[in-house]
């Protein structure tokens, strides 16, 4: 192991071993050429892009980052096993990574989130974006008075004590729970951890609002951080169309579209989803909000298999919503993920009455918003129908866009006219 020269170690109480701050300031150097992206403050540099190493950093350590010519870059983790070799953090290099550092980056955070966190009606949010807040690997979502914890990259693993500490000094929650279960971590060799890191465990369903919408959200067993908050601006964008339609929301998931759908008047909505978790929870929902549950049916079913049952039964609908799981979740994942949106929105078309509106998303980051237009044509071409595209959606505030990050505009959508 490299000689550390900056070593804190905290007691925590949340783990069995005392958490170790690595900060040795070992250099690493790229190739020549290869310190462009760097120099444009994007947050990483990829395994082929180091010349050298000078010593033997642990992964998730911070390294000082150099062009070939010596020239500082930036400061960043390392991690040999991942092909992002680098995340990097910070790009003064007078900046010390420590605590104070994490506060401060989680202070801002925060703050950018006031008109968010201030709004009467909205309870829950994304804290903490990753990248999108220099703070690669740590996704933070606020419900209610608990917070939800995904920690993505070793460096913000070896963080996760003063990390906790800090989201308990600002936020005050009665509980930071931990969902670091994504796929993502096993690319940084990490294992799958979830479960109680401080505080009081939440309750099965905790309850939130967003645009004046209840729900019921299930932490410890729900998707992802426990509830999908990037559709917050759409959902209530696109219920403004569904007074007095017939709606069918596909991969429903605990009912944000068949919520906003309802209350502003829609005629019926079925709501079509493969989990009954998700289903279950849709249902406590409804009765959160007083709908009408007679102007609500849920399917638990795989969605293409059902659009293909109501294709033969002859069903059709005023208004489709297409949201479903990431198809891509790599570039190399793509023409795959574009064969699978386009038979989806496909089918989606054909269920529509002629002048339909069809919401079409896609969270798949390797999928642009340009090329998604392109299988929406693609879809409509093989459907034999024409499509006005009149809305194109975005993800919220809350999970904002850095200019040198494009990766980070994950969510696109469209709202499309089928004629």
């Amino acid at each position: 192991m490299a000689k550390i020269t900056n070593l804190i170690v905290i007691k925590s109480p949340f783990y069995r071993i005392p958490f170790y701050y690595l900060c040795s300031m070992i250099d690493v150097v790229l190739k020549k050429g290869k310190e462009k992206a760097a120099l444009q403050r994007h947050p990483w540099i990829f395994s082929g892009a180091i010349d050298k190493v000078k010593g033997t950093p642990v992964n998730g350590e911070v390294v000082k980052a150099y062009a070939a010519d010596q020239t500082f870059l930036a400061y960043g983790y390392y991690n040999n096993q991942s092909r992002v070799a680098i995340r990097l953090l910070e790009w003064e290099e007078d900046q010390i990574i420590n605590k104070e550092w994490y506060h401060q980056k989680i202070k801002n955070a925060i703050a950018a989130r006031a008109h968010v966190l201030n709004h009467q009606d909205t309870d829950t949010c994304r804290l903490v974006f990753s990248e999108a807040d220099y703070l690669p690997g740590l996704i933070v979502d606020k419900y209610a008075d608990f917070l939800s914890l995904q920690i993505l990259s070793a460096g913000m693993e070896n963080a996760k004590a003063e990390i906790i500490e800090i989201l308990r000094e600002e936020l005050n929650p009665l509980g930071i729970f931990d969902k670091s279960d994504a796929n993502a971590r096993t690319h940084e060799n990490l294992e799958v951890s979830q479960g109680l890191l401080w505080g009081e465990n939440p309750p099965e369903f905790v309850e939130v609002k967003e645009n004046g919408v209840r729900y019921q959200i299930n932490i410890a067993d729900g998707q992802k951080s426990g509830f999908y908050c990037d559709q917050r601006d759409n959902r209530e964008i696109l219920a403004a169309y569904t007074k007095g339609k017939n709606v069918l929301d596909c991969f429903s998931y605990s009912g944000g579209f068949t919520l906003n759908s309802l209350k502003v008047g829609a005629a019926h909505v079925t709501s079509v989803d493969s989990s009954a978790l998700a289903l279950e929870t849709l249902s406590h929902n409804l009765g959160l909000n007083g709908f009408d549950t007679a102007q609500q049916t849920s399917i638990q079913s795989d969605v293409n298999k059902q659009l293909r049952i109501f294709k033969e039964e002859g069903r059709k609908f005023d208004i489709i919503v297409l949201d479903p799981p990431k198809y891509a979740p790599s570039r190399s994942a793509l023409d795959r993920a574009a064969r699978a949106y386009k038979d989806l929105n496909r089918l989606g078309m054909l269920l529509l009455e002629s002048g339909g509106l069809l919401a079409t998303y896609s969270c798949s980051g390797a999928v642009d918003l340009e090329t998604f237009k392109q299988i929406i044509a693609w879809a409509a071409l093989d459907a034999g129908k024409e499509v006005q595209i009149i809305k194109q959606f975005h993800q919220p505030e809350d999970h904002p866009v850095r200019i040198s990050f494009p990766e980070g505009e994950y969510l696109k959508g469209l709202l499309v006219r089928v004629l």
